[in-house]
């Protein structure tokens, strides 16, 4: 059965390349910036590039704020993708306070790496690893299925999510420093990489989306 995905539309981020990615495994994605498009999909992908404040503007103008709580409220999937991950928080230290979306609980914050050697934005392909409690409890997060601990994701960003209930981490990375690679809550999860750009990975957590229950 095809499932409608909605790629929801801010006029930033990769927005065909996602849609590529996901027809590639086998989704039917709509790029959209209508909220009753949004509502009526079966499942919704938020990708974003840039920064956070036009981000939200953009939303705001398009009356897509609401629609994208009931869709994470209503139970079905849903991806966010890099500032579609960030957005999810209380709020970011871009710009100053930019408040984000409150669905989860926690801010966004900048690198601060203590060595000259270490680059912001942070760019490039680096490893991701099951958070320290899904390795203990040996639980599995459906959307990793089959990607080994270790596989490595691509990365383009500034700023990352430091949630406040630690619970919800599903993936880790370091870049000097561990931080948040990705999150899962209930029906909502996601990541600070770009699946979309990661190659045979990428699209194997994407194929899992699309056929995720």
């Amino acid at each position: 059965m095809s499932r409608r995905i909605a790629i929801v539309d801010t006029g930033s981020g990769n927005l065909r390349s996602v849609a590529k990615a996901i027809e590639e495994v086998g989704g039917v994605a709509t790029i959209t910036a209508d909220a009753s498009t949004i509502r009526s999909a079966d499942r919704v992908v938020v990708p974003g590039q840039g920064a956070i404040g036009s981000f939200i503007s953009a939303m705001h103008e398009r009356g897509l704020e609401d629609a994208l709580r009931e869709v994470i409220h209503s139970g079905r999937p849903f991806l966010g993708i890099c500032l579609g991950l960030q957005i999810l928080f209380d709020e970011s230290d871009e710009h100053g306070r930019v408040p984000g979306l409150g669905v989860l609980p926690g801010r966004v914050v900048r690198f601060a790496p203590t060595s000259h050697a270490t680059k912001v934005p942070h760019m490039g392909w680096n490893q991701v690893y099951r958070a320290d409690r899904l390795a203990a409890s040996g639980a599995e997060e459906p959307l990793l299925d089959g990607i080994p601990d270790g596989t490595y994701f691509y990365f383009v960003h500034s700023y990352y999510v430091a949630p406040s209930d630690d619970g919800m981490v599903a993936l880790t990375c370091t870049y000097e420093a561990p931080f948040t690679a990705a999150v899962r809550r209930d029906n909502l999860f996601a990541c600070q990489f770009h699946p979309e750009k990661s190659h045979a990975a990428g699209l194997r957590l994407l194929a899992n989306f699309v056929s995720a229950s």
